[in-house]
């Protein structure tokens, strides 16, 4: 269900936005050259992170942000930390660059960086706002994964007593740095799979609004996911579980402001 969106003035300041696109990469060495393209051509600079990567994609990053130098930056991790932690190690390079947001888009090639433009502008209108991509998945979508995710769609609309947050485990969204620096030097947030489920959820918390996009997801184009259905299922259980004593631990706040479930 979309949202209803309230704006206020960023923390960042309007005039002073900046946005950056992070990529994090770990071995998509086939899928990520098109996407770097895709990105350039929406007219802004990224920065690819170098989650670890083997020798054969560690060599196409080098060649690509030696060849698109400066608008493209390569931050290179020394061990495979999970996605969540290559987002985290991009938005404090980002943000050191100066970046007052920073889009994330997956390496894999299943999202459509042609939609750049309406993040961002969706961004510039709403700037305290998470833009958080909303699936609309071709035939390519595996089943299994496609009806997992209502699993945890359903448990994020019980974590956050809302339907604001159409689908938490979309990799293609935009975020407000200053809110999102400030949640993970407080909590801990998890750096693997349950990252984007679990950083959305926090912000959403503390106050932060989302909004929702529609954007056209397709499996992958190298088909290469890291995704292991065993561990990362585990993890994501695990998560769903904090969250909701988190929840319950917020509840009596929430009832005395007068916040509930949205009709």
């Amino acid at each position: 269900m979309p949202a209803v969106v309230s704006c206020w003035a960023s923390e960042a300041g309007v005039a002073a936005y900046s946005l950056m696109v992070v990529i994090p990469v770990f071995d998509h060495e086939h899928a990520i050259a098109a996407m770097v393209d895709g990105v350039l051509a929406s007219g802004h600079d990224c920065l690819l992170v170098d989650d670890g990567s083997g020798p054969a994609c560690a060599a196409v990053l080098d060649a690509l942000a030696q060849a698109h130098a400066p608008r493209v930056r390569l931050l290179r991790l020394p061990t495979n930390q999970g996605k969540g932690g290559a987002v985290l190690a991009g938005f404090a390079e980002a943000a050191r660059l100066g970046a007052s947001h920073v889009l994330q888009i997956d390496a894999d090639g299943q999202h459509d960086p042609g939609d750049i433009a309406r993040f961002v502008a969706a961004s510039h209108a709403c700037p305290d706002a998470v833009i958080c991509g909303a699936p609309d998945y071709d035939a390519s979508v595996p089943k299994g994964r496609l009806y997992g995710r209502y699993l945890t769609h359903i448990w994020v609309w019980i974590n956050t007593l809302s339907f604001a947050i159409r689908d938490s485990m979309c990799g293609f969204r935009i975020y407000p740095l200053p809110p999102v620096l400030k949640l993970v030097k407080q909590e801990t947030i998890g750096r693997r799979m349950d990252f984007d489920i679990e950083i959305i959820v926090r912000l959403f918390w503390r106050g932060v609004p989302v909004q929702n996009l529609l954007t056209r997801v397709t499996y992958p184009s190298d088909g290469v996911s890291h995704f292991d259905v065993w561990r990362d299922n585990v993890r994501i259980s695990r998560m769903h579980t904090r969250l909701f004593f988190g929840m319950l631990r917020r509840l009596p706040g929430w009832l005395l402001h007068g916040r509930g479930m949205p009709a």
